[in-house]
Parts: structure tokens; C-alpha cells; sequence
């Protein structure tokens, strides 16, 4: 479903899910990673401020479990109001619900910051479930933490295909997703189902993503997408390309061994071989004498 407008009328819930908050910077970035991750928190905040209605988040609110005391002091800061969310396998240790009361999100949980709802956490499978919680909306909602797309984000993926999911529990008029981390909406019968996908983009493979919220409207059940602001030419594949590289010139390298040097000889002498014929840093040589050691 593409951006809907609305005649002006509020929304009733703000969804997102896997904002993968964090200390470090990922590899793929090149500019400043923490600015924009919490810009685009306080972004989130700003629209629950503007339209003062619930924010329901679809797990994986940290990329780890165990927060550091300047993220848990920075998500209190920046959290927005009514904020309602799920365990990802992020957010739990050894991604076992039964740890859950370890994780930061439930340190949050039993500081009045955020709610945990009693929806499907990562690893469970939908159960009869008639709404959120209380205070929120009254239609049949379903919020899961599973890997739910149209196409298969990967090869091998797991999880289901989003129409499927729709008609298997058609129980529920709206059906919020989170692990995958591209956004996407899609509809069956009247019903929706809506994975927001990551708030930032925290791999190489997004380099063309925008990350976005949806506004949900429960009178029409539709959505309006809502970008989030982001950087320019922040994400860099070069760290990929290197490795591409090196594992080509090893794969290079063993197939000249392979046809190059005499099969009876060992690979130490192989290798010396190689060396004299090709210009090979001493330092080279010994980090691979250090190995074959």
C-alpha cells in the first residue's frame, strides 16, 4: 500500500520496528552513525508529540540484549511517549524468551519507560490475541516479531510470504511485522499487514534504503508511509569489495598452485616456489609461516 492520504484526519497508532539501537557505528558507515540514529529517535518522538497517539514498535528495539548505561540514558531521553513493543531475538539473551527478564528493554519495562505487550515475541507463533493491550485500539491487531516479506529478502530465508500469513490468520484486521528490515505493506481482503522495517540503515545492502514509519488509520484500516530524514552518500560498500578482492586473490592463488607447481612436491616447498617468482612482501611471508606453524 502506497502513501494514503487521509483528509487531515489524526492517526491511530504510529508503527516501526528493528531500530537495532547502539554504541558502535556499523562498518558500512562513513559519517556519523550515533547522530543519526538519534535524530531519527527524536523524529519518531516529534510525530507522537504532533499526534499524540500510541507508538507500536515490532521488536529488535537494541542490537543487543545488554545496553550499555549511555544507551539505556539516551532511549529514556529520547523515547517517545506510550511507546509499545516486543522482544526480537536482538533483545534477548541467547535469544531465549526465558532470559527476557536480563534484557535492557525489560529494564525499561519495570522503569514505567516502554511496555511490553502480550503479543507474539520472537520464536512463538500467533495464539488467539484480540488487541494489543489495553488503552490501544480495539480491532483484531496482531504485532509479531518474524521474518515476513513478498519476496525472499535472502536466499534460504525463513518465515513466510506476507499474503499467506494474511489468509492463515485472518482472525486479525491488522497484522504489524518486524525482523525483516525492508518496509513494505500489503493487503488481503480488506485486512493489512505492515513490516515498517529498520530505522536506520545499518548494512551495505540498504545503501538505496529510506527508512520510514507508517501512520496507521484504524476507522479506514490503511496507512500514510512517513519518511525519516537521512544523510547522503553515508554508506559504503568498500569494505565488501575488499574482501571480494582478497578472496579472489586467494582463489587465484590456490588455483595456481593447483596448476602451477608439481603435485609431488609439499606445500612448504609449493609455497616456496610461489615466493620466488612472485614479489612478496617479507611481512606477508610471515604472517603465512605463522600459520602454516
Amino acid at each position: 500500500m502506497q502513501r494514503t492520504r487521509q483528509n487531515n484526519k489524526h492517526p491511530s497508532l504510529i508503527i516501526t520496528s528493528d531500530w537495532h539501537l547502539r554504541e558502535d557505528t556499523p562498518v558500512c558507515w562513513t559519517g556519523d552513525f550515533d547522530e543519526e540514529q538519534w535524530n531519527s529517535v527524536l523524529f519518531v518522538k516529534r510525530l507522537q508529540e504532533q499526534y499524540s497517539c500510541p507508538v507500536v514498535h515490532a521488536g529488535d528495539l537494541y542490537h543487543h540484549w545488554k545496553p550499555s548505561p549511555y544507551l539505556l540514558t539516551r532511549t529514556i531521553k529520547y523515547l517517545p511517549k506510550r511507546f509499545y513493543t516486543i522482544y526480537g531475538q536482538h533483545c534477548l539473551p541467547q535469544h531465549n524468551l526465558d532470559l527476557a527478564i536480563k534484557s535492557g528493554v525489560n529494564t525499561l519495562a519495570e522503569a514505567g519507560v516502554l511496555e511490553v505487550m502480550g503479543q507474539v515475541h520472537y520464536g512463538q507463533e500467533p495464539a488467539d490475541i484480540s488487541s494489543i493491550c489495553a488503552g490501544l485500539p480495539t480491532q483484531r491487531i496482531l504485532v509479531w516479531h518474524h521474518m515476513t516479506y513478498i519476496t525472499p529478502p535472502f536466499p534460504g530465508a525463513t518465515g513466510g510470504n506476507a499474503t499467506n500469513i494474511l489468509k492463515k490468520y485472518s482472525q486479525f484486521d491488522l497484522i504489524i511485522t518486524g525482523d525483516n528490515h525492508q518496509s513494505f505493506s500489503t493487503t488481503y481482503q480488506d485486512r493489512l499487514l505492515v513490516n515498517p522495517g529498520s530505522l536506520t540503515r545499518q548494512t551495505a545492502d540498504q545503501i538505496d534504503f529510506q527508512p520510514r514509519v507508517a501512520l496507521w488509520y484504524a476507522e479506514t484500516n490503511t496507512i500514510e508511509w512517513v519518511n525519516i530524514p537521512v544523510a547522503k552518500g553515508v554508506i559504503s560498500r568498500e569494505h565488501i569489495d575488499k574482501v571480494e578482492e582478497r578472496d579472489g586473490r586467494i582463489e587465484a592463488f590456490i588455483s595456481r598452485l593447483d596448476k602451477e607447481y608439481e603435485v609431488g612436491m609439499s606445500f612448504e616447498q609449493n609455497l616456496e616456489e610461489f615466493f620466488a617468482k612472485n614479489d612478496v612482501r617479507d611481512s606477508v611471508k610471515q604472517i603465512i609461516y605463522k600459520a602454516i606453524e
